[in-house]
């Protein structure tokens, strides 16, 4: 290829922003080629674009032409990264990148943020895996619809996560029924933890969001001080009491050296669904204040709404019961900057080196 037709490629490509994308140019991104008349242009993303693809050809396209192109072929791949952070001790085999979804406190809605940013991420094309790391109070099972499902043996000591909704999900409600609680103390719950990250036949997958139970206790501490976790999302709602608690929570993770990457204020207001009067009736701007004070962005707002409860209840999260809700489009954008924060990790030199296994 000619200089000079590489640089008007350069060119059209420099000039394109995407949103949901970390700031970088799609130059950076590119590999050209030139076979006849036709300019071969390769874009290949650190994170899953799926959904998005076809609109970032039609514009590449657009940009393309208006530097005199007419005849080229725009390709889209995503290779998603492992990013390896500084509390890494020990890899999860199969697992590129760890997501901590976690609260100070219980009841603001985390479980329903970590259900639905995973099923946002495989939406876009990632392959994920959701690990309910809740040992005294699984709540995946009932929302993605697995509630009676077990199990099944991959080997010795391993177990096969379990497929629904386009996931891989393993938790302890899974191992054991709904009537029997977990009467462990903390060194037991630890080793519970462990064992369902390590001993689960993990394969292939980009994020393994794990909904973490509430609180600064032996679970946290376990997950980041034994596996590479690459950020960690804070769930909140906008009221002062879950807010102390919140703070409680992104300093622990700072402490452990594991990148806070943002606050989901869940429960931000409430529509009435007989006028439409719209009212904070925990607060307004908690999420907004919290993640001023320690420099972190705010993720998403959702709102508190009677069919995220109903449709979680059923097993079928607003990502599957209404896709395109401004609900969901709220995750979508939530996981569109996780994913993006994840690449320019890599981007900026963190990252793990790849396996790959081979017959010969």
């Amino acid at each position: 290829m000619s200089e000079a037709l590489r640089q008007k490629v350069s060119t059209a490509l420099e000039g394109l922003e995407i949103e949901g994308l970390p700031n970088t140019s799609l130059a950076d991104i590119a590999s050209m080629a030139e076979e006849g008349d036709t300019v071969l242009v390769r874009l290949e993303f650190g994170q899953p674009v799926k959904q998005r693809s076809a609109s970032i050809k039609e514009r590449v396209g657009e940009a393309l032409k208006s530097q005199g192109l007419q005849h080229f072929i725009v390709d889209i791949q995503q290779n998603i990264p492992a990013v390896l952070p500084q509390n890494s001790q020990a890899s999860v085999t199969g697992v590129k990148n760890i997501i901590a979804v976690a609260s100070g406190k219980g009841g603001v809605g985390k479980s329903t943020t970590a259900a639905n940013l995973a099923l946002a991420l495989a939406y876009e094309g990632a392959s994920v895996g959701v690990l309910d790391a809740d040992i005294y109070g699984p709540s995946q099972p009932q929302m993605l619809g697995v509630a009676d499902k077990r199990p099944e043996m991959y080997g010795p000591n391993m177990i096969e996560p379990i497929s629904t909704l386009g996931l891989k999900v393993i938790s302890m409600g899974n191992l054991v029924t709904e009537n029997t609680p977990m009467v462990w103390r903390g060194p037991m719950v630890s080793g519970a933890l462990q064992q369902l990250l390590q001993n689960t036949h993990w394969t292939d997958i980009d994020y393994l969001i794990v909904d973490m139970p509430p609180g600064t206790g032996d679970i946290q501490l376990t997950l980041s001080q034994a596996v590479p976790v690459s950020g960690a999302v804070i769930v909140t709602t906008p009221q002062d009491i879950a807010l102390l608690d919140a703070k409680k929570g992104v300093e622990m993770f700072r402490k452990v050296n594991i990148p806070v990457m943002g606050v989901v204020e869940n429960m931000s207001t409430h529509i009435c669904s007989q006028c439409g009067h719209e009212e904070a009736i925990f607060g307004q701007d908690g999420g907004q204040r919290l993640a001023e004070e320690f420099a972190v962005k705010v993720l998403g707002r959702l709102p508190l709404q009677l069919a995220i409860r109903e449709q979680s209840d059923a097993g079928k999260p607003p990502l599957v019961q209404d896709p395109d809700s401004a609900v969901s489009q709220t995750y979508r954008e939530i996981a569109h900057e996780v994913a993006a924060q994840i690449w320019q990790q890599a981007r900026a030199g963190s990252t793990a080196p790849e396996i790959s296994f081979a017959d010969d």
